[in-house]
């Protein structure tokens, strides 16, 4: 901690690629889901607002970024909808993998549901899809947190519940 460059607000290159990673997901995940029908992709859909809202909501807010570009571009959006919290909240907040559970089904459901069509009838495009959002979701998650968003983030270094979580 502490030993890396942080920026006050990140370049707007590195939220463009770390918002592309997640944009990917969401889109591969509603085009799998709405394969089952327009009601179920509107409803991932719905369900991927609420986890980015929930995200805003109880942590960006708190954090060190509120109302500036952060890694993620967060900050200033929850800036837009949310009063500024208490930086001593983030602080003290104990994340646990129970509490990641709303954010991985963002990927699982989709894989699941693509895994099921797949072998109901199988198709290249989405075997290709189920693919990519698995690899968007480890790899290319893993490589934005560890590389570019969580390496630069000044919260890392004043104290971050996910960087006490995944560094474990």
């Amino acid at each position: 901690m502490g030993s890396n460059k942080t920026f006050e607000c990140f370049p707007f290159w590195m939220v463009i690629t770390a918002d592309t990673v997640s944009f990917g997901i969401y889109i591969i995940g509603a085009y799998l889901m709405f394969k089952l029908g327009a009601i179920w992709g509107w409803l991932y859909l719905l369900y991927c607002l609420i986890v980015e809202i929930r995200v805003m909501r109880f942590s960006c807010l708190h954090c060190y970024y509120y109302g500036k570009l952060c890694g993620l571009g967060r900050g200033k959006l929850a800036s837009l909808f949310f009063g500024k919290g208490d930086p001593k909240k983030f602080l003290e907040k104990n994340i646990t993998w129970k509490d990641l559970i709303p954010d991985l089904l963002v990927s699982l459901i989709p894989f699941l549901i693509g895994l099921y069509i797949l072998f109901k009838d199988f198709s290249w495009a989405v075997l290709t899809l189920i693919v990519l959002l698995f690899l968007l979701t480890t790899v290319g998650n893993g490589f934005i947190r560890g590389n570019i968003v969580c390496k630069y983030c000044k919260q890392r270094d004043l104290g971050c519940p996910a960087e006490r979580l995944f560094s474990r």
